[in-house]
């Protein structure tokens, strides 16, 4: 008699499934219908009122799924309570249905699941910008760091000069950068700002010297003028720290380039972002804050699908606060919009680590890895070439055995 084999699988999208059901044996059609019941997803919904949640989680029951409530919610006390809904794609699909003939906001409720759902599993995230297609689905695309400051954290001055600078930038793109971030004014915590005449004059000059590279440049600026002027030198992306806050003019400029926009998240501005930042919800804080910046930029004429989101790590973040962005990245994906990480030598791997600035690439690594199993988009590093064979192996991994390689 031979011996069975018995373990434990989750899934991580339908594709996944579906791909494995096929290796299995199922038929096409057989493994696309089972495909959704195969994920399992935990939605989390907060400020209901407990009387839609008390019907949410019945039907959620009836369906064959979970529902975590706040235990005021059982005894019928009125209010708004969070809930955490547990339970298959399948099931979710069927909630929805349901939904929209309940009270309560409940038809609401279900529409947005429907959204969320669908923007979880985003399937293209890819566009057009200037004369490049970028596409972040298929794999994180990496953003190497040119900082043109004398004051930046990790390398200011190395950089400074514009031989320097386009010498660096050559490197960057030899050692497998897919994009130039060029900054020309510090951003670490206390940073004194810089001039507009200044800040021209330091980036202007290298973004004309590096269109001969053929890579897609992003200006790392919160102003408008010089993202305009960097715009007309060819530059691509607009990499906005404040996320539209900081001069309101800026999405009509990247609006009028039809360019890519990075709507970085941060508590304060770089003088103050670091004295005692507090959150009372980290998580739902950014993403709304994330929606007040994508609607700004949308009303003025950005293109949605060239928005980017950047959480902001050390941007007004505790080393918790660090930890648990790194820890739930996947609940971002909902917004089903392209996800930046700029981790590269930041002071959180610092505390953990007890390294200096100039010996964090192995926490770095290690950050870049972990949010790459995650599902981020893009990283913003100082390391590039081994964060491309970090890449290329997480990747690698990732795909269950279905990586090509030449024999």
């Amino acid at each position: 008699m031979t011996k069975f084999r018995l373990r434990v699988r989750c899934f991580d999208s339908r594709e996944a499934a579906r791909i494995y059901f096929e290796k299995l044996g199922s038929s096409k059609s057989g493994a696309a219908i089972m495909a959704p019941k195969a994920v399992f997803n935990a939605v989390i919904v907060e400020n209901l009122d407990n009387r839609a949640v008390n019907i949410l989680k019945q039907e959620m029951l009836a369906l064959g799924g979970e529902a975590a409530t706040n235990e005021q919610v059982s005894r019928f006390r009125l209010g708004t309570s969070d809930t955490v809904l547990l339970g298959t794609r399948k099931q979710f699909d069927s909630l929805q249905k349901k939904l929209a003939l309940q009270p309560f906001g409940l038809k609401a409720v279900g529409g947005e699941l429907a959204r969320v759902l669908n923007n979880y599993e985003r399937r293209d995230l890819s566009f057009t910008v200037g004369s490049f297609d970028l596409d972040l689905g298929s794999r994180p695309l990496i953003m190497g760091i040119l900082n043109i400051t004398p004051d930046s954290f990790s390398d200011g001055g190395r950089f400074f000069q514009p031989e320097t600078a386009l010498n660096h930038a050559r490197q960057l793109v030899e050692d497998g950068a897919d994009i130039i971030d060029i900054g020309g004014e510090s951003s670490r915590p206390g940073a004194v700002p810089v001039s507009l005449a200044e800040e021209q004059k330091r980036v202007w000059p290298v973004i004309e010297a590096l269109r001969e590279l053929n890579v897609p440049i992003s200006i790392d600026t919160y102003k408008a003028e010089v993202a305009k002027g960097a715009l007309e030198r060819g530059a691509v992306i607009i990499n906005d720290i404040s996320a539209l806050n900081f001069d309101p003019k800026m999405a009509e400029i990247v609006a009028e380039h039809d360019a890519a926009l990075v709507l970085m998240h941060m508590r304060g501005n770089p003088r103050n972002m670091q004295k005692d930042p507090r959150y009372e919800n980290l998580i739902g804080e950014i993403i709304d804050y994330w929606r007040k910046g994508i609607e700004k930029a949308v009303q003025a004429g950005v293109d949605r699908k060239k928005i980017i989101l950047d959480p902001g790590i050390g941007f007004g973040k505790t080393l918790r606060h660090n930890l648990e962005i790194h820890n739930r990245l996947e609940e971002f994906q909902g917004l089903g919009q392209p996800l930046l990480l700029g981790s590269s030598r930041k002071a959180f791997i610092g505390a953990i680590t007890g390294r200096p600035v100039a010996e964090r690439a192995w926490g770095t690594a290690a950050s870049i890895a972990w949010a790459a199993s995650r599902g981020i988009n893009m990283v913003r590093v100082h390391d590039v070439r081994g964060i491309v064979d970090l890449l290329k192996v997480t990747e690698a991994l990732k795909s269950g055995g279905s990586f090509k390689v030449e024999d």
